[in-house]
């Protein structure tokens, strides 16, 4: 079996939001402090040793929770058609970080959205 290298990073942003259709207090628009862990898998690394830096993975998983970051997010696309659940919202930075970053031998297996300190969804693609 090949070595698989598991690389993680973890950044923060802040936004409100308000839940579609919710039958509870979410329907009312609050906001959260958002944690993100991403989680990359590698399978060859470079020359000097290198899966990808955790710089690049910072950068880009940085640059689009920028675009959500202070906002309202039912304002935001693809928020203003899609309800934003943490889980519509992890898939969302799973999706566009993996646009960024994937290549033949990186991708992204996971991004762990943490609505709370105690309330988390993991978006991944594996089976």
């Amino acid at each position: 079996m090949p070595a698989l290298y598991n690389l993680k990073i973890v950044t923060d942003f802040a936004s409100a939001h308000t839940l579609r259709d919710y039958p509870g207090a979410c329907a009312r628009m609050h906001g959260h402090n958002w944690k993100v862990e991403l989680e990359v898998v590698a399978s060859q690394l470079n020359d000097i040793g290198i899966a990808i830096d955790f710089k690049a993975m910072k950068k880009a998983t940085n640059e689009v929770c920028d675009r959500l970051d202070h906002h309202y997010l039912n304002d935001i696309a693809p928020f203003d058609v899609i309800n934003p659940t943490a889980e519509n919202i992890a898939a969302y930075l799973y999706n566009e970080v993996g646009r960024m970053i994937n290549n033949d031998h990186v991708k992204v297996r996971a991004v762990t959205l943490w609505e709370t300190e105690r309330a988390c969804v993991r978006y991944t693609e594996e089976n």
